[in-house]
């Protein structure tokens, strides 16, 4: 009889004990990862498929990532876009508003202090960032989209701002005579024909001839022709009283304006009136004095205005700016045309990047597998330049409570900046710009809705292949758990098993 020591059962138990553990190790860990494998070799072949819907879903994420900054840019320019909106009605109800001409210390009204804030609160918006990136700068979004309210304004250094382009400008429309006559010529009359004319053709400034219309009996009326261009009125016989003459000039912003003379027997005259005189000579003498007055009562109230709105234009509108050419040394008076404004002698109010690039394609992202969006800005971009601008030629210009034509002068620029910023039909306005934002809010939103089913479908096919059962895993570890028990209960036991417990016990 051979009797086996319990060695050999112990080692048995050991070795499949370890096992055991092994086995509860390994589904702690999957229980604890919700993987079935930690790597890809471990999912035998199922491994390239893993790899593939891993490689789908990281480029799904990354879509939904770039598709929430999108968003996140998005909805800030349109709160932004929101606010230039709200600033220019803002301008355009204070304009309507205003009922009188008062003047505070620095020779501006209240309307024209309301906007210069305004101005400011603009061109602040104008700078908002997201992250580090100015988003109506173009593609420079490391660049400042604009200069400060200060430099556009006043200047820096040796650089004009826009109030000196404006002085600059309106020396140029309103040239050299005293009182001036807005680069008209006007000379004396030459038998019974008064004449008007343009002073030098091809000069952007002053008034321009645009045509003449008469009822004045027995006069020859010929042109506007020539140049530079210009009218004449020969009057070969008196006219009758009430019998008028109308001269149609445009000015420097593009506006239109009327002189219309009439002819009466009332002496002295009343305004935009011409005494008949005892013959043609006399009244033709008479009716240049009307017009000479009436000219320069335009080139002091309407023509500062238009002169100050086409500076303004040039300022903010143009690439790059168009200055007035003076000459060396300067002369603004008889400047005769414009010359682009440089680094060194202008302030350029927008800082960003200008190319020629339509602005919304400036910025582009993926936002899915096959959907690429296009959310650039700039600040000089129409709608918004022409806000700026119309506000700013208010926060510029000053006037002088001594000045007879100051207030009709403000008048005049006032409902030029009301009308403009109501908008024309066929420009850019700021609706114009939310309205593409918003097509691509829409873009993002629809790509965000089919990243997040794409998630879902591949971490559903991921967890098919490398998935467990959290339910299946616990039981399973649950059964381990007691048979290692039992199993080490046993060996315990069988351990402490020896010969002399078969031994009947010695009787002494």
């Amino acid at each position: 009889m051979s009797i086996t020591g319990p060695g050999s059962i112990t080692a048995a138990s050991v070795t499949a004990q370890t096992n055991m553990m092994n086995q509860l190790n390994t589904l702690s860990e999957e229980l604890g990862t919700g993987q079935a494998a930690q790597t890809y070799s471990g999912l035998a072949s199922q491994a390239g498929l893993a790899l593939q819907l891993n490689a789908q879903l990281a480029a799904t994420n990354g879509y939904s990532n770039t598709a929430t900054d999108v968003g996140t840019t998005l909805t800030l320019a349109q709160s932004v876009l929101t606010q230039l909106g709200s600033a220019g009605s803002a301008v355009g109800q204070s304009i309507e508003q205003q009922d009188d001409f008062t003047l505070d210390n620095n020779g501006q009204t209240s309307t024209q202090e309301a906007a210069a804030s305004q101005l400011d609160q603009i061109l602040s918006l104008l700078n908002t960032q997201v992250g580090s990136n100015y988003i109506f700068s173009g593609s420079s979004t490391t660049q400042p989209s604009v200069a400060s309210t200060s430099d556009i304004l006043n200047g820096n250094g040796a650089q004009a701002g826009l109030t000196q382009v404006i002085a600059n400008r309106l020396q140029a429309d309103e040239g050299s005579d005293s009182p001036p006559l807005g680069r008209l010529v006007i000379p004396p009359v030459t038998g019974s024909t008064v004449s008007i004319g343009d002073d030098v053709a091809g000069s952007p400034f002053g008034f321009k001839l645009a045509g003449v219309n008469s009822s004045l009996t027995g006069a020859t009326v010929t042109g506007p022709s020539g140049s530079p261009s210009s009218i004449s009125v020969d009057l070969a016989s008196n006219p009758n009283a009430g019998d008028s003459i109308a001269f149609n000039l445009t000015l420097p912003d593009g506006s239109s304006q009327t002189v219309t003379l009439q002819a009466t027997t009332a002496s002295p005259p009343g305004a935009n009136q011409f005494t008949i005189g005892a013959n043609a000579t006399a009244t033709a003498t008479n009716m240049q004095t009307a017009l000479t007055s009436a000219v320069s009562n335009l080139a002091q109230t309407a023509l500062p205005a238009a002169s100050t709105m086409a500076a303004a234009d040039n300022f903010f509108n143009a690439d790059p700016p168009q200055v007035v050419d003076a000459g060396s040394p300067p002369d603004y008076a008889t400047a005769t045309s414009l010359e682009n404004g440089t680094q060194a002698n202008t302030v350029f109010w927008y800082t960003g990047e200008n190319g020629s690039t339509p602005a919304l394609q400036t910025a582009t992202a993926q936002v899915g597998p096959s959907t690429t969006i296009a959310y650039g800005m700039r600040a000089n971009e129409q709608a918004i330049s022409t806000l700026v601008a119309n506000v700013a030629v208010l926060a510029a210009t000053t006037y002088s409570a001594s000045n007879p034509n100051a207030e009709a002068s403000y008048q005049a620029l006032s409902q030029s900046v009301q009308a403009n910023l109501a908008g024309t039909s066929g420009t850019q306005s700021i609706s114009d710009i939310e309205a593409n934002l918003a097509n691509a809010q829409t873009t993002v939103s629809n790509a965000t809705t089919l990243n997040t089913q794409t998630q879902t479908t591949l971490q559903d096919m991921l967890q098919n292949i490398d998935g467990v059962s959290q339910n299946q895993i616990g039981e399973q570890i649950l059964t381990l758990q007691n048979t290692l028990s039992a199993s080490m209960s046993i060996t315990a036991r069988l351990a402490q098993l020896s010969l002399v417990n078969y031994l009947a016990p010695s009787s002494g």
